[in-house]
C-alpha cells in the first residue's frame, strides 16, 4: 500500500525528533511492504518568521491532500509576545480544525522499565487494579475542536475584562463519545466521562448526552466524575481508570498530569483522529501524530531530545490511520527492546537500566530502534 504524509516538523527539537520517526516509519515499510510519500510543510514559529502567519491557506490544503500528518512541536519563547492571532500554537488551532480531526487519543501507561521514575508509591499504583499490582493503563480521549479553546471570546472595549465561551453541541460530544466507547471496546471496557456538571451547563449537556450514548454500550461500564475528583483520582488510584473521555480543556489539563505519572513527558505520542480509528488494513483515517511535549528550544539541534514519542506516534498512526496493527505492534515493540537494553535519552537516564544503562542521544537512541525493528519478524 502507498500513503502520503504531511511532515510538519515545526520548531526547536520538532525537527530533530521527526527526523528519527520518519526513519522508522521508511524501515516498516519495507518491512512490510509499504511506500510512504512525505510532504513537508511549515507552520507555526518557523511559517511566523518566513510569510508573517502561523499557517498559511495553502499549507493547510496540502495537508487535507495527505493521508495523515506527523507533527514535531511549535512555539517558543522567541513568539510569546505575539498577539494570539499570530502565536505559533494557532497553528495546531487551525490544522485540527480544518482537518476536522476532532477527538485526542493520548494514552498514559507505566512502563515496566521506568517504574522508578514514578512518583507514586506501589501501593497507590495497586489501588483500582483488579489483578493487585503497581500500574496503570490509561487512555484520555479529549474532544479537541470545541469547548473553550473555539468559543466566542473578547475584551472589553477598555481592556479592563475579558472572556472566553465554553460552547458544545450535543452532536460534537456524540462523536467524540462514540470515539471513547470504541477504544474502550478493545481494552478493559470502561468509562469514565469527566465533566464538571455541578457548575457548568455545558458540562451538564456532556452527561445528558453520555448517558444515552451509554445505552448503545451495554457491555461497557460507563462512570461519571467531576474533573476536580478526577485529578484528585490520578494521584490517589490511577489504575482504576480505562477509556477518560472529557472535554478539550479539561483533557488538555488532565492528560498533562497523567504524562506526570509515567516519568517523562518525552515518552508520550498522541493520535487526533477525524474518526473512531483502527479500521480495516488500508483505511485512511485522517489523523495527526504529534509527541506531546514542547519545542524545547534550547536543546534544539543539540542531538539531545528524546525521539521516542514521535516514534510511538508513528506506531499510532499505523494502527489508526491506516489500520496496521502488525506494524504498529512491531514499533512499540523495538521501542520497548530498546528500553530493555538499558539505552536512555537524558531525561530518563538513571531509570530503571541499572549497570547497563548506556545515554544516548536523539540520532543513537533512533539508530538502536531501527536495528531493534529491523531484526523482528515481518
Amino acid at each position: 500500500m502507498n500513503y502520503s504524509i504531511a511532515l510538519v516538523p515545526g520548531d526547536g527539537i520538532g525537527p530533530d525528533v521527526i527526523d528519527q520517526a520518519v526513519k522508522i516509519l521508511d524501515a516498516a515499510g519495507d518491512k512490510f511492504g509499504h511506500v510512504f510519500n512525505y510532504v513537508e510543510l511549515e507552520a507555526g514559529g518557523c511559517a511566523i518568521d518566513k510569510i508573517g502567519e502561523p499557517l498559511a491557506a495553502e499549507t493547510l490544503e496540502a495537508a487535507k491532500q495527505c493521508d495523515a500528518v506527523l507533527l514535531g512541536a511549535v512555539g517558543g519563547p522567541k513568539w510569546e509576545t505575539l498577539p494570539g492571532r499570530l502565536r505559533p500554537e494557532r497553528a495546531l488551532l487551525e490544522l485540527r480544525s480544518g482537518l476536522g480531526v476532532y477527538a485526542n487519543l493520548r494514552p498514559a501507561a507505566l512502563l515496566p522499565q521506568l517504574r522508578d521514575a514514578c512518583p507514586l508509591k506501589d501501593e497507590v499504583l495497586a489501588a483500582g487494579n483488579s489483578g493487585g499490582k503497581p500500574g496503570f493503563d490509561i487512555l484520555i480521549v479529549r474532544e479537541l475542536t470545541g469547548g473553550l479553546y473555539f468559543g466566542p471570546r473578547g475584551r472589553s472595549a477598555d481592556g479592563s475584562s475579558a472572556f472566553d465561551t465554553e460552547t458544545y453541541s450535543r452532536a460534537e460530544i456524540e462523536r467524540v463519545l462514540r470515539t471513547g466507547y470504541a477504544a474502550a471496546a478493545v481494552r478493559r471496557k470502561k468509562v469514565c466521562v469527566v465533566d464538571k456538571a455541578n457548575v457548568l451547563e455545558s458540562s451538564r449537556l456532556w452527561r445528558e448526552t453520555a448517558a444515552e450514548t451509554a445505552k448503545e454500550y451495554p457491555a461497557i461500564e460507563t462512570s461519571y466524575l467531576y474533573v476536580d475528583n478526577c485529578a484528585m483520582q490520578l494521584i490517589r488510584a490511577p489504575g482504576q481508570f480505562d477509556v477518560i473521555i472529557t472535554s478539550n480543556l479539561f483533557g488538555d489539563i488532565l492528560s498533562d498530569e497523567a504524562s506526570v505519572l509515567t516519568g517523562s513527558i518525552g515518552m508520550l505520542a498522541s493520535a487526533s483522529l477525524a474518526g473512531s480509528g483502527a479500521g480495516k488494513p488500508g483505511d485512511k483515517i485522517m489523523g495527526i501524530y504529534e509527541p506531546i511535549h514542547g519545542s524545547a528550544p534550547d536543546i534544539a539541534g543539540r542531538d539531545i531530545a528524546n525521539p521516542l514519542a514521535a516514534i510511538l506516534s508513528t506506531a499510532m498512526m499505523l494502527r489508526y490511520s491506516f489500520g496496521l496493527e502488525e506494524e504498529a505492534l512491531a514499533v512499540e515493540a523495538a521501542v520497548n527492546a530498546v528500553l530493555d537494553s538499558g539505552l536512555r535519552t537524558r531525561d530518563i537516564a538513571g531509570i530503571g537500566a541499572g549497570k547497563q544503562e548506556k545515554i544516548a542521544g536523539t540520532k543513537a537512541m533512533g539508530e538502536a530502534v531501527l536495528k531493534a525493528l529491523e531484526k523482528r519478524g515481518g
